[in-house]
């Protein structure tokens, strides 16, 4: 789905803040944390350091985290209060089919461990049974349809959006999958920890089958027979990198289609089984990677194929059986390939459970509880000037032709901005949940998912729809809709509040608002028209412009090292940093422009200017553990969050803020500031 997050997923420790008094900012005294800086660190070598230096050396990442920053500072408080609201409507004793029982007993079935422990592996027999008893090509094609149903394992994972060529219509869209390490350079790059990381996947894989009963030397066997399938998938996976480019993956297919282009797997047993028999049209992300899997499904044997969906089966679900599988399925993929020492308490991973399952049920119950109609305004306020301030950019633009700067501010007038919470929450109605029956809960759960998401097909675009939870910190573009999306949960210190300073407010939430919007203007989100359409909009002379600016923006960060011998990948982040770049320098014409052509006043003796990029450095105050960042640069389209505070250094109003001068690490002759936007 060509939705564009903020950041990528993560998370922290750190417990509800307090409560603090009317008209106080959070961050004392003006929604700036001062004594986190370090002021013997120059803003032009260093902008995060000093801004946030002091802070970050006392910092420890959490034990039970692979990184910690103020996005995951936030989902813990998150967390807390989604626990206590999930605990208050348990105990509301409002009978079964209530969003109090189902939560309640959601929640309680996935803590009650001993139940768990008892039942051992008999939740899933039935599907371990059912993959035991494929015997052909066929059989195992109609298991993967079976097991999407659930959202179960399969190299062909697919879910329904809006046809980007016709954005008024629902239509399946494939994509590859069937690999169990983070990126196909994993198995095909040997570099020193992709080695490690597969070498440690095979033993992960054999442990999973001694657990579930199979000797040693038949689950080494098993392992390694399992990886080379995988391998193989990996030696025709696309990369991250064309995986991200909207033209390429477009790919129209019919049904016919499959058999015609990806010979060698019974593509009509598998649609008719994941509940796709009557439909026709399809997008293929990767139609090369489709083609070059089903010849190895072809080719493969019956026995090697049915220990794949095994293992699949006892891996996806490994955090809802007896603690030895919980435990190593924590070994591989927490401590690994994230680098994380410890789980997170049973407790936490219990809300993000009901989180998935039942998230717009407890997403209402949030949002009636922390979100105030003062914050949603002051919310929409900022929104609307970020979009005023984005259309003052594309009218003045000396590079766009006008004739494009005419369809690019018709775009940006047609935006719908969601703010908060959905104006219609999702009907759970249909889902049944039963105490003490935690495996069940969530393939019930997820079966209910993939129902909803199929009945979408031939009905009208619900464009109330949304895609993220209000308790999730975190904020998306989604260009087929044309719309920008801020949940309650980001509308928090340190990155909003309603009684810190303005300039903070735009250097924080605004910057965000900023990156959301101008997502649809980067190398990607541009392509697609006002109506959300996938299409040439763009003169040559223009889009020949425009690549000028992107392979700057690719040359700067492709520039940075995070760790050693590790560089950003300019290509993949590419869109990300356009937004970054971009979405800074609209939230500061937002914050000029909100001042009235008045002098911003002096606070704590910062200059209206030094607050807004303060506000800026502040939000992006994150540590990684290695191993979480080599994911992170393998796999990420995100910039890690320690490294996007180098936007400020394409801003002409940095310079004089901070003193940047010739010969620092950040400084760039005006020549070399990137101005995209």
């Amino acid at each position: 789905m060509k939705i564009i997050f903020l950041c990528a997923a993560s998370a922290a420790a750190l417990l509800a803040a307090p409560a603090i008094a009317a008209d106080t900012p959070e961050i004392a005294p003006w929604g700036f944390d001062e004594a986190g800086m370090d002021r013997s660190i120059a803003p032009g070598d260093d902008f995060l350091g000093y801004g946030g230096g002091t802070y970050l050396r006392q910092l420890e990442i959490p034990a039970d985290r692979s990184n910690y920053g103020m996005f995951t500072k936030l989902r813990d408080l998150s967390q807390e209060r989604t626990r206590e609201i999930i605990q208050t409507a348990a105990a509301s004793h409002d009978g079964p089919g209530s969003t109090g029982q189902k939560v309640g007993d959601y929640y309680a079935s996935f803590l009650d461990e001993a139940a768990i422990e008892a039942k051992g592996l008999a939740p899933i027999k039935a599907d371990l049974d059912a993959v035991a008893a494929i015997k052909s090509e066929h059989a195992f094609a109609a298991a993967l349809g079976a097991a999407l149903r659930s959202y179960g394992p399969s190299p062909f994972v697919y879910y329904v959006n809006q046809d980007e060529k016709a954005p008024d219509h629902y239509i399946p869209v494939f994509v590859q999958g069937g690999i169990g390490l983070p990126d196909r350079d994993y198995y095909l790059v040997d570099k020193p920890a992709y080695v490690e990381a597969r070498e440690a996947y095979k033993t992960h894989i054999a442990r999973i089958f001694m657990l579930a009963g199979t000797p040693a030397a038949d689950a080494a066997k098993k392992a390694a027979s399992i990886y080379d399938l995988e391998h193989k998938f990996a030696e025709v996976h696309w990369t991250v990198v064309d995986s991200r480019d909207s033209d390429k993956t477009y790919n129209k297919w019919t049904k016919a289609d499959f058999t015609a282009k990806a010979p060698g797997f019974d593509w009509n047993a598998f649609f008719t089984a994941a509940g796709l028999g009557s439909q026709n049209e399809y997008i293929v992300n990767q139609p090369s990677s489709f083609a070059g899997m089903a010849k190895i499904i072809g080719e493969a044997d019956v026995a090697t194929l049915r220990d794949w969906l095994t293992f699949k089966t006892l891996k996806d679900a490994a955090p809802l059986l007896p603690k030895a599988f919980v435990d190593e399925n924590f070994a591989f993929e927490g401590t690994t390939l994230s680098g994380t020492p410890e789980i997170q308490p049973r407790w936490k991973r219990g809300v993000d459970a009901v989180n998935n399952a039942l998230g717009e049920a407890v997403g209402k119950l949030y949002v009636a509880k922390y979100f105030t109609p003062e914050a949603k305004a002051q919310a929409d306020e900022l929104v609307r000037n970020l979009i005023a301030a984005m259309d003052a950019r594309i009218a003045n633009l000396a590079w766009m032709t006008p004739e494009t700067k005419v369809k690019a501010r018709a775009k940006l007038a047609a935006f719908k901005p969601k703010i908060g919470y959905p104006v219609k929450w999702v009907d759970y109605s249909a889902l049944n949940i039963v105490p003490g029956d935690a495996v069940g809960n969530a393939k019930r759960a997820a079966v209910f998912e993939y129902d909803r998401n199929l009945a979408k097909l031939g009905k009208p675009i619900d464009r109330d729809e949304w895609f993220m939870t209000p308790q999730t910190v975190n904020a998306y573009a989604n260009p087929t809709m044309n719309e920008v999306v801020f949940p309650a949960a980001i509308l928090q210190p340190p990155f909003f509040d309603p009684n810190a300073d303005p300039a903070v407010n735009y250097g924080g939430i605004g910057a965000v608002i900023g990156h959301e919007i101008t997502h649809h203007f980067d190398d990607q989100g541009r392509k697609y028209d006002p109506t959300g359409k996938l299409a040439d909009w763009w003169t040559p002379e223009d889009v020949k412009r425009f690549k000028v600016y992107t392979d700057q923006v690719v040359a700067q960060y492709g520039a940075y090292e995070p760790l050693p011998g590790a560089h950003i990948n300019g290509e993949l982040t590419l869109g990300e940093n356009i937004a970054d770049i971009a979405g800074l320098t609209v939230a500061y014409d937002a914050y000029k422009a909100s001042l009235g052509g008045k002098a911003a006043p002096v606070l704590g003796g910062f200059t209206g200017d030094q607050r807004f990029f303060l506000g800026y450095s502040q939000i992006w105050r994150q540590k990684y553990r290695d191993a979480q960042l080599q994911q992170q640069l393998a796999t990420d389209p995100h910039t890690p969050g320690n490294w996007r505070p180098t936007a400020v250094r394409n801003l002409d109003a940095w310079y004089p803020a901070f003193g940047a001068k010739p010969g620092q690490k950040l400084y760039l002759p005006e020549d070399q500031r990137i101005r995209i936007w």
